[in-house]
């Protein structure tokens, strides 16, 4: 509302100082502007402004306005103009917002002059229209923002006019009303491992200041030990995180205005798990392959690797240039080429555990082709000789043509010259007719890449030994063996080089080892240079070679070797090849080492008698695998071990155990000499539940023996009984009892059976509370009164169905006439029927019929009481009605009404 001034008239002189006001309005824009001042209304003279002080909290701010508006909205300013005594005049209209301490010019209006808006304000303020329902002096605020929020005042300063002390401007007040938003938010999806701990952080601004609540799966967040809200509602933490904290946690800002919300997944982080591996690939030389290795994770962001042989496929040079990963993890090789073949490994990650890998093999297939080609070989002259065709296939090679002296050669026509499988020539023993020009040609199902080249092959005389090591060499631990050997080449052949080496294939001693020519000089012998050693000569025709044995005397005895054995059931018999004794001089024994596959510790056991080659160990457990070793010992203490032999005994026959009842005193049979014992069931209880009486216990300690299964025995004041009906498996420990008869005392063993003998535990006595018995007694007579229910229902319905039957049957008998048997005896025609009377009734059966009639002087059984004897004929006749209905037993009068109704009679029948 606008302050009002008392009105005045305008002065003679008013249109006469335009020049005046102008420059009076100048000075006071320049004043607004740039001078700060206190909240005033004004008033104005001709001489000037003159303002009247309001200090905040006096009368101004009480009278003032307060408007609400919404952010972004706009907001309209009602101020009025009261001129002085009721006529217009110039004016100037200023807006001021007061910042702290200072009124801050938003905008000023004079007639006919540019307006002015405050910084910030720019294109948001104007003075409303002059035809509004608003006073002249409004000012309408648009496109409202948060900061617009606070005190403001509308002055109106009357030019050209005296000064007067009453007040002519109005104080506002803004409160803007903003709905929520977001200014932190936690991320979307949230990847957790169980045990860590997170926080999520959620604010919002807004006006009034927005409330934060909290939700996991549309439920409010109680807090609990290891979730908590804090900071205002800011923040929600999560401490020791199990698999039930996981899901979705919304976070809801809400004041006046509106409520906005942000979701976040909280998920347990996987790592890279394979859905689609690579497959086997088999394709041919020159065309493209692609193998797929599709993956998922929490978090997706998927690494695939690649990998050939153990080699990342981007770091070989062979497949650099024809090798593509693509963005699905797909590998794609274009062209392949035969050395393509082999094992490729796809790798997947996402940095969560360990990598995951699938792999696949690639077969490439091509024509076989000759892949190397030597222009000379040599053949020894009558010593078994190879022509190498060196031949690369896929698939396999099938067969190899072979020329020599460019015609066709058939190896199978040729004595002594044999086709070899990879396709060489192998001549068992070679002549000068041999030597020639040779090629070779390989196929497979894909067919040849080509024949080889000319090879020259030329028979030569092998080389000779001219110095041979002796048979064997015989020495003492620490002593030196000196070897001899040396050979010589035929002519025009090359000199033979001489190697030594181990027939095992052991490396020789280099650190005690000088070889001079042929000749090898081994120092300091040790036990493990006992064995066999090999002279080896060879130049390009030929290898020979030459054996010869090293035995090293006053060691240890060596590894017994060739071990052999058998099982049964419970037992494994040995037997092996005893290893050098380590001398004339000593005597050997040996000590079994044996152990159940996959566990920890060694059982030994000596081997008896004395320097026995063959042993049995009894007591094992069935289908079994069993570990062995051999150790042999002398007199300087034990040998090396022998290489572990497995064997696994036989299954379990599954043999009948015997369930007998015993004396009191014994709930089990006689298990002597059966077989071995299993170890004792423990700890045997009996507990009362819910439904009856669990009898509980553990297996045996010991483990040596298999269980077959368990029995449970037990008395009361009589012999031992078998309690279970069917065997209770080896894992089950339990057995539910629900007939115990209350206020008795029972006595319980447990049997641990094997497949040919048992071990029982102790006995355990257990009392069974009278209640029990109170419960029986109950739910019988519960089940009598049920019983005695059904049995009165069952009754009603009997005699029901009875008398419906009873019924039926007087309806039937409606439509019977009968006559007595001396009736009949009237009749002429009795000595004419000699049908018999129940074929007759097999023939036509009179349950059907709707009248039956009685045939005087027909034949019946005379052994038939006068009550019994019957005769009736029946007719297949409308129901009678009227006049039709024959009402005696005159045969003609039946014949007459069988005759008329087209019915079929019977002559006779036995009732």
């Amino acid at each position: 509302m606008g302050m009002r001034t008392h009105p005045r008239a305008y002065p003679s002189d008013y249109t006469a100082a335009p020049f005046r006001s102008a420059q009076l309005l100048f000075v006071y824009i320049v004043a607004s502007i740039y001078v700060p001042h206190t909240v005033s209304a004004n008033t104005s003279s001709i001489n000037g402004p003159t303002s009247g002080n309001i200090v905040p909290g006096g009368a101004g701010y009480q009278d003032a306005v307060h408007i609400t508006a919404i952010l972004g909205e706009s907001v309209v300013f009602n101020c009025q103009v009261e001129f002085p005594e009721g006529h217009p005049v110039p004016y100037v209209l200023q807006w001021e917002k007061k910042v702290g301490d200072t009124d801050i010019p938003i905008y000023i209006w004079y007639e006919s002059y540019p307006t002015h808006s405050g910084e910030g304000y720019e294109g948001r303020v104007s003075r409303v229209a002059s035809d509004s329902n608003y006073g002249a002096a409004s000012l309408n605020l648009t496109n409202i923002r948060e900061s617009d929020q606070g005190w403001y005042e509308c002055k109106v300063v009357f030019l050209n006019r005296s000064p007067n002390q009453h007040k002519n401007g109005t104080w506002f007040h803004l409160d803007v009303h903003a709905p929520p938003r977001f200014v932190v938010t936690p991320e979307d999806v949230i990847y957790v491992n169980l045990g860590d701990a997170i926080i999520l952080n959620c604010q919002a601004e807004g006006t009034p200041t927005p409330e934060i609540l909290w939700y996991k799966d549309a439920n409010p967040v109680d807090p609990t030990a290891t979730i908590g809200i804090f900071n205002d509602g800011t923040e929600l933490r999560i401490s020791n995180i199990r698999h039930e904290d996981i899901g979705d946690y919304t976070c809801i800002a809400r004041n006046g205005e509106g409520q906005i919300s942000h979701t976040a997944r909280v998920i347990i982080a996987g790592g890279a798990v394979i859905m689609v591996p690579p497959t086997n690939k088999t394709t041919q030389e020159g065309e493209k392959v692609q193998f797929k290795c599709e993956a998922k994770a929490q978090p997706g962001n998927v690494t695939v690797k690649w990998f050939r042989e153990g080699a990342p496929v981007k770091e070989l040079a062979a497949l650099e240039t024809r090798v593509t990963i693509r963005k699905d993890g797909s590998l794609v090789i274009n062209p392949v080429i035969p050395d393509d073949s082999g094992q490729y490994l796809c790798e997947v990650s996402n940095g969560i555990g360990e990598p995951q890998s699938a792999s696949a093999y690639l077969d490439v297939e091509f024509p076989a082709r000759v892949t190397f080609t030597p222009t000379i070989q040599y053949l020894p002259f009558r010593l078994a000789g190879v022509i190498q065709c060196y031949i690369k296939a896929n698939p396999p090679m099938q067969y190899v043509t072979w020329t020599k002296d460019k015609r066709v050669l058939e190896p199978y026509q040729i004595k002594d010259v044999v086709v070899m499988n990879n396709g060489s020539l192998l001549f068992t023993r070679v002549n000068e007719n041999h030597q020639g020009q040779y090629t070779c040609t390989p196929y497979n199902a894909h067919g040849t890449k080509g024949s080889s080249g000319q090879m020259e092959v030329l028979v030569k005389k092998p080389p000779v030994f001219t110095v041979q090591p002796e048979a064997m060499y015989q020495k003492k631990v620490g002593e030196t063996v000196e070897m001899h050997c040396e050979a010589m080449g035929a002519e025009d052949t090359q000199k033979p080089t001489i190697q030594w080496q181990r027939r095992d294939g052991t490396p020789l001693p280099k650190n005690r080892m000088k070889i001079l020519g042929g000749n090898v000089t081994i120092e300091s012998l040790r036990r493990s240079d006992f064995g066999f050693y090999q002279c080896v000569a060879t130049n390009e025709v030929a290898t020979i070679v030459l054996s010869t044995q090293l035995v090293v005397e006053g060691t240890q005895p060596h590894a017994p070797y060739n071990l052999t054995g058998s099982a049964t059931e419970f037992s494994v018999t040995l037997s092996w090849m005893p290893g050098y004794s380590g001398g004339p001089d000593y005597k050997q024994d040996y000590t079994l080492w044996y152990r159940e596959a996959g566990v920890a510790d060694w059982a030994t056991i000596p081997v008896t008698p004395s320097g026995s080659t063959q042993v049995t160990i009894n007591r094992l457990a069935p289908g079994t695998t069993y570990e062995f070793q051999v150790v042999g010992k002398n007199a300087l203490g034990d040998g090396m071990m022998s290489k572990i032999f497995t064997i696994r005994t036989t299954e379990d026959v599954g043999l009948p155990v015997q369930n007998t009842p015993s004396p009191i005193n014994n709930p089990a049979p006689n298990n002597e000499n059966l077989g071995p014992k299993p170890g004792s069931p423990r700890n045997l209880t009996v507990t009362e539940v819910d439904h009856g009486f669990l009898i509980t216990w553990e297996p045996p300690l010991e483990r040596s023996v298999v269980i077959h299964h368990y029995v449970i025995k037990y008395r009361t004041d009589g012999p031992w009984k078998t309690l279970n009906k069917a065997q209770i498996r080896p894992e089950d420990t339990h057995y539910l009892v629900k007939n115990l008869v209350g206020g008795r005392t029972y006595y319980f063993r447990i049997f641990a059976h094997g497949t040919q003998s048992y071990e029982g535990s102790e006995e355990v006595k257990f009392s069974v509370p009278a209640r029990v018995k109170h419960k029986a007694i109950t739910a019988g007579v519960v089940g009598g009164f049920l019983f005695f229910i059904v049995a009165i229902i069952l009754s009603v319905c009997a005699v029901k169905i009875c008398n419906k039957r009873k019924r039926r049957k007087q309806e039937k008998a409606y439509n019977m006439v009968a006559c007595r048997i001396s009736d009949a005896r009237n009749g002429s025609g009795a000595a004419e029927s000699q049908v018999p009377l129940k074929k007759t009734v097999e023939s036509e059966s009179y349950r059907d019929y709707e009248s039956v009639f009685i045939i005087p002087g027909t034949s019946v059984d005379t052994n038939l009481s006068d009550q019994s004897r019957v005769i009736l004929a029946a007719a297949h006749l409308d129901r009678p009605t009227g006049g039709n209905q024959v009402k005696d037993c005159n045969p003609a009068a039946i014949e007459q009404s069988c005759t008329q109704h087209s019915s079929t009679c019977i002559s006779s029948i036995t009732i």
